[in-house]
């Protein structure tokens, strides 16, 4: 238990919180525009509703489950918080998915959008971005 808080304080301690267009361009960077039929624009609202662009941000849920990181990754299903049972789909630590490596919560989002649930397993982006004119979330970002 010591080593999981021990890891978590260094994942924090390397967070960042991203600008829109910042996170608009890395994401970009890393394949996302189009990635199994999801917009950019999509993302980045996904994004700025979960954690505002933020990969330190963590939310402990009703359920006993935590969601990590830039896409609030849920415990439960995808990566090991050490904590209870999970199906660490991602094959991952929690606390990986809270430092500014964002290749490592790029690439279990891309597994999560795989799901059956698809980009709606995100509550957020059920919420607030689909169905809806988003393209002010590139707006400006050159991308």
């Amino acid at each position: 238990m010591r080593c999981l808080v021990f890891l978590l304080f260094v994942a924090l301690a390397n967070a960042r919180v991203y600008t829109r267009c910042e996170w608009a361009r890395v994401l970009k960077n890393y394949g996302m525009d189009g990635y199994h039929g999801i917009s950019l624009a999509e993302w980045v609202c996904l994004s700025q509703w979960e954690s505002s662009y933020n990969t330190a941000a963590i939310n402990h849920n009703t359920d006993g489950s935590t969601d990590y990181g830039i896409f609030q990754i849920n415990s439960r299903w995808w990566c090991n918080n050490g904590r209870g049972r999970t199906s660490n789909a991602c094959h991952i630590n929690c606390s990986e998915l809270l430092t500014d490596n964002v290749g490592v919560a790029i690439n279990c989002a891309k597994r999560v959008v795989r799901d059956p649930n698809g980009i709606g397993a995100w509550v957020a982006w059920r919420n607030h971005c689909k169905n809806r004119n988003l393209s002010s979330y590139v707006a400006g970002c050159g991308v």
